[in-house]
């Protein structure tokens, strides 16, 4: 069981998943930062929204943290590059909230074409001013769209619907997929905003796009322009948005998100022509139960030591359902091979064969970094997140192949490196994980807590020798295997142990005439 720090209203049915996991799910809500400094030790998972920052300090008092989930989808309150220095995972939940801050762009997109919002409050305080709210009708305008994420795409379908003209800027959207979706590409922000009667943004908030939209873009702007940004506050300089619409150059502006939240306070709010909402984009329903759900199944799965989908500091694709079997197994080959090592060897070579070559098979590779870091005597905890870092940091360079045949097994996994190579397969209806080659010796055998590697001479009575002395020392054999070099001049002897083989066992078969080398491998 492990404790949850909830520290955001979060959605009942994530909350009861995660309590039916077993976990202890403990809502401290409302946090200031010392609060959450004081309230993050001990808790192997933090769940946010918005609100919270996860800072350095943070993350530094939860020595206990093994995943950081965002219910939503912006992680600009979180210091991802301080959680993977420090293999704390970080997940969101992406698609959770993606069709609510659509219809909400949509929703502030027609507020402004028919001033909805001023032609409302007008009346309720007893004035009837038809005249001076008249609108305009979307059909025929042109739309632009900085940012063709997931969100942005939908807007765009929406907006063509209501018979718009759009234009996107996105330099990662290749031309033919905005041919699909029925979009013209401007080549730059500038060449957008010179042409488009509404503007709306769905871009993350990073250093590149913080006051993207500001003076000298809306001075470039069409005049009359209304500006949509439901995406992050920043994006937008409000200053310099309050300035072009009151002079005329922007008509209008509807705004959901806001540099500094919550916040009351903004040179946009004494203005007729902006309409502003205190970022309700994910506020729906069905967003907030979503998100919710999406969260809490995200940090089950970091918790349990599995592959997590949404997790965003993590340098690897989904895991296929072909792919998903092999984790087990490469990270307990890495660490095997770690063993044989002694340590991290300056190089790996990570060879997939078989049906495993026409897949991602990067998440294997992060696996076997996983499994071969953590052997021996490392202090430092090892994830899926911060493996490359300290394989980097080690001095270990890493490369992997594929080749479409793996001649006696349907699919191979191989590492080498340094003086050592070990192999394994899932074999049988049921998977089950096998070592089948140490040190170009053909074996089989299971992956067992401690095994004892054996190389010798190729001559009568070394298996007698062997199994001698481990049982001397009272050590119980569980399963052996033996195999010879290609050359056939040397052997291996491959036992799997209850417990390891004490160091005065070891020092003995070392000393032992046609023994060549022995490795203990703990697992």
């Amino acid at each position: 069981m492990a404790r949850i720090l909830v520290t955001e209203q979060l959605a009942q049915r994530g909350l009861d998943l995660m309590t039916a996991a077993g976990h202890q799910v403990d809502e401290q809500l409302d946090l200031d930062p010392a609060g959450l400094v004081q309230a993050v030790p001990g808790a192997a998972a933090v769940i946010i929204r918005s609100a919270t920052q996860v800072t350095a300090e943070v993350l530094d008092a939860g020595t206990d943290l093994v995943v950081v989930g965002r219910a939503g989808i912006g992680l600009d309150n979180v210091d991802v590059v301080a959680a993977t220095r420090q293999g704390v995972m970080v997940v969101n939940a992406p698609q959770s909230n993606v069709l609510s801050a659509a219809e909400h762009t949509m929703a502030l997109l027609l507020a402004q074409a028919r001033n909805i919002p001023q032609a409302s409050a007008a009346l309720k305080q007893g004035r009837w001013e038809r005249s001076r709210w008249e609108g305009v009708e979307l059909y025929g305008k042109t739309l632009g769209v900085i940012g063709l994420g997931r969100i942005g795409t939908l807007v765009a379908q929406r907006a063509l619907a209501f018979g718009m003209r759009l234009v996107a800027f996105d330099p990662f959207v290749s031309p033919d997929r905005a041919r699909q979706l029925g979009i013209e590409l401007a080549p730059s922000a500038e060449d957008l905003v010179s042409q488009v009667d509404f503007l709306t943004i769905h871009v993350s908030k990073t250093p590149e796009t913080m006051g993207m939209v500001g003076a000298e873009l809306l001075a470039k702007a069409k005049p009359g322009l209304r500006i949509v940004n439901t995406a992050r506050g920043g994006i937008v300089d409000e200053a310099a948005l309050a300035e072009a619409v009151a002079s005329g150059q922007v008509a209008s502006a509807g705004l959901d998100v806001f540099a500094t939240e919550p916040t009351t306070e903004s040179p946009l709010f004494a203005l007729d022509h902006v309409t502003v909402t205190p970022h309700l984009g994910a506020s729906t329903a069905e967003a907030q139960d979503k998100a919710g759900v999406t969260i809490a199944e995200q940090v089950l799965l970091a918790l349990a030591g599995e592959f997590v989908p949404y997790a965003v500091n993590v340098s690897a694709a989904e895991a296929s359902e072909t792919v998903r079997p092999f984790l087990p197994l490469a990270e307990r080959l890495g660490a095997m091979f770690g063993s044989l090592n002694e340590g991290t060897p300056p190089q790996l070579e990570v060879e997939y064969q078989g049906a495993l070559a026409d897949y991602d098979t990067s998440i294997l590779t992060l696996s076997v970094l996983k499994g071969l870091l953590s052997s021996g005597s490392n202090l430092d905890p090892v994830s899926y997140v911060n493996a490359p870092q300290l394989a980097v940091e080690r001095g270990l360079v890493w490369k992997e192949s594929k080749t479409a045949t793996a001649h006696d097994h349907v699919n191979l996994v191989t590492l080498r490196g340094g003086s050592h190579s070990v192999a394994g397969t899932l074999a049988g209806l049921r998977g089950e994980p096998r070592i089948v080659m140490v040190d170009d010796h053909a074996v089989d055998l299971p992956p067992g807590r401690h095994m004892l590697v054996v190389r010798n001479d190729d001559r009568v009575g070394m298996l007698a020798l062997v199994t001698g002395v481990v049982a001397a020392a009272g050590v119980n054999v569980g399963n052996m295997t033996l195999g010879r070099s290609p050359s056939g001049d040397t052997a291996l002897m491959v036992l799997g142990t209850d417990t390891p083989l004490p160091a005065d066992g070891l020092e003995e078969l070392r000393a032992a005439p046609g023994i060549l080398d022995v490795r203990s491998v703990t697992l």
